[in-house]
């Protein structure tokens, strides 16, 4: 059987349903092109006149010989690898966001940007599950337990190192991932959400060092190209913030 997940024709709206997070409405056009768009692009992606493949792939729940969660192979690997880091981000901007303190601590203008990105990464996140319960069902990776350095909360130092360390890694993850996805909708999906990864990091990169959004660690200076990432050297610095351990040996690996 095919390894190539195949998103399905049929109930299109109760699968994009997950993308319309609340919004309150003076935030409403600036969450509405990356929901909205994520949303059309999968439908575009759906084929009506298909049935739905079901892929034998290992689960996203089944462990290695060494007690590790193996994130999956072929798409499903892709998917909840892509889930993984979605998982933590979302976490990491969740408690920024809901910091008492966080107006005074991070500046108003900065903590209402945390405000916002928290909400774009719920959104990748919830995509990211919605996908994988639709087209493998039982094979979507477990809720994580984010863990953080002590102080990571403290200090407008430690958030704003923390989150340009969360957004370097994820753009450079989806640059080192696209290559491995099989299937052509969840592809063109991973370039809009990279495309809105590499915004934020360009962002956070600048509050701390104002000029330093494209600087030669992260953009080649010879080649004009953003930093690409594999899977393992991701996940062994994600490793660091995720209390479970994570495989990813077989991502992109065809069952």
């Amino acid at each position: 059987m095919s390894d190539n997940l195949q998103p399905r024709g049929s109930d299109d709206a109760t699968f994009a349903q997950p993308l319309y997070t609340p919004i309150k409405r003076r935030s409403f056009f600036m969450y509405a092109g990356a929901t909205a768009g994520a949303s059309a692009l999968v439908l575009a992606g759906c084929s009506k006149d298909s049935d739905p493949v079901k892929p034998n792939l290992p689960t996203g729940n089944s462990t290695t010989a060494d007690g590790s969660i193996s994130l999956g192979s072929g798409d499903v690997g892709v998917l909840n690898y892509a889930y993984a880091l979605e998982q933590l981000e979302a976490d990491f901007y969740s408690k920024v966001a809901a910091l008492s303190n966080g107006a005074s601590l991070l500046g108003a203008t900065e903590f209402a940007y945390f405000q916002q990105v928290a909400k774009h990464e719920a959104i990748h996140r919830d995509f990211f599950k919605a996908a994988l319960t639709r087209d493998a069902a039982g094979q979507v990776l477990r809720n994580l337990t984010p863990k953080y350095p002590a102080g990571t909360f403290d200090s407008k130092t430690n958030i704003l190192a923390t989150a340009k360390a969360f957004e370097d890694l994820g753009v450079a993850a989806y640059n080192g991932a696209g290559k491995l996805i099989k299937t052509p909708a969840y592809l063109v999906i991973a370039g809009q959400i990279v495309s809105v990864e590499a915004r934020h990091a360009a962002y956070i990169r600048d509050l701390i060092t104002p000029g330093s959004f494209a600087a030669d660690d992260q953009v080649a200076a010879a080649s004009g190209l953003d930093m690409a990432m594999t899977p393992k050297e991701v996940l062994n610095t994600a490793q660091n913030f995720i209390t479970e351990k994570l495989s990813g040996d077989s991502i992109g690996v065809n069952a």
